[in-house]
């Protein structure tokens, strides 16, 4: 009797084994997610103590974020946002799509570029491992005159990099501006060529700035950045990406002075 179940239990083993050697029979569509085609999703890598990540938010407004942690937002106004509140948010008083009637309160240090009282702005904030500064310019009106030092050039210390966002300028750059903005790695610049400074001067500025990585912004459509794109490649290479945001050190930028796109408006 008990041979007899042993021979029954060793036929049923090899026969379960000759099931598991069969190749496994394809799944039927919709039965279980298609493998090869998912991604996970997409995680923000962590900063090195050298490194700074950008990113086009839109028209004006970059994020810009430390390794520790410090989160900048540049022409912060009430239209185009980061998805997170910054620790800093700058501001210019060129238009509302520039600056914010009412700033998100968990924000802790608003600089807007422009003294509501008259004078210059000034502004020398250190959070962490991120120093922000403001260098003032001068602006058109609305009736078409000088509306001095009404705006603000920002300087975004911060892994070792120098990046300024040249705000709503209207102006090409005397000396004084330039040993106030001092080194120039990453330069964030409108290139609109009509409600700022013209293309051609816009160009002028930025060969005296020599920065390292030029990121076109406030272009009002596809057609405006590629007019201004056509002058700049007869100076500098021009590389487009494909996703708005890039992680720069002083050890990644490129050796000559380039022009980097980031999608956005």
């Amino acid at each position: 009797m008990q041979e007899r179940w042993l021979m029954r239990i060793m036929a049923l083993v090899a026969a379960l084994g000759a099931i598991l050697a069969q190749p496994a029979a394809a799944a039927e569509p919709g039965c279980r997610p298609d493998v090869a085609a998912w991604r996970p999703p997409v995680m923000k890598a962590s900063l090195k103590a050298d490194e700074a990540r950008i990113s086009f938010v839109g028209h004006a407004t970059f994020l810009i974020e430390s390794a520790q942690g410090v989160t900048a937002a540049t022409d912060y106004n009430d239209y185009v946002r980061p998805s997170i509140v910054p620790v800093i948010a700058s501001m210019n008083k060129a238009h509302s799509t520039h600056y914010s009637r009412n700033p998100d309160p968990g924000i802790a240090h608003v600089l807007p570029g422009w003294d509501p009282a008259g004078g210059k702005a000034q502004h020398d904030v250190t959070v962490k491992d991120m120093r922000v500064r403001n260098v003032p310019t001068n602006i058109r009106s609305f009736s078409g005159a000088t509306d001095f030092d009404a705006n603000s050039m920002f300087v975004f210390e911060v892994g070792e990099l120098c990046i300024v966002h040249l705000g709503h300028l209207h102006h090409t750059l005397e000396p004084g501006h330039l040993r106030a903005l001092g080194r120039v790695d990453v330069v964030l610049v409108p290139v609109d060529g009509g409600y700022t400074l013209d293309m051609d001067g816009m160009l002028e500025v930025l060969q005296t700035l020599q920065a390292r990585i030029i990121i076109p912004m406030h272009f009002f459509g596809q057609s405006t950045l590629e007019r201004f794109l056509a002058k700049a490649t007869a100076t500098w290479p021009v590389e487009r990406r494909d996703v708005p945001s890039m992680i720069v050190s002083r050890a990644s930028l490129p050796r000559l002075p380039t022009v980097i796109v980031l999608p956005g408006r």
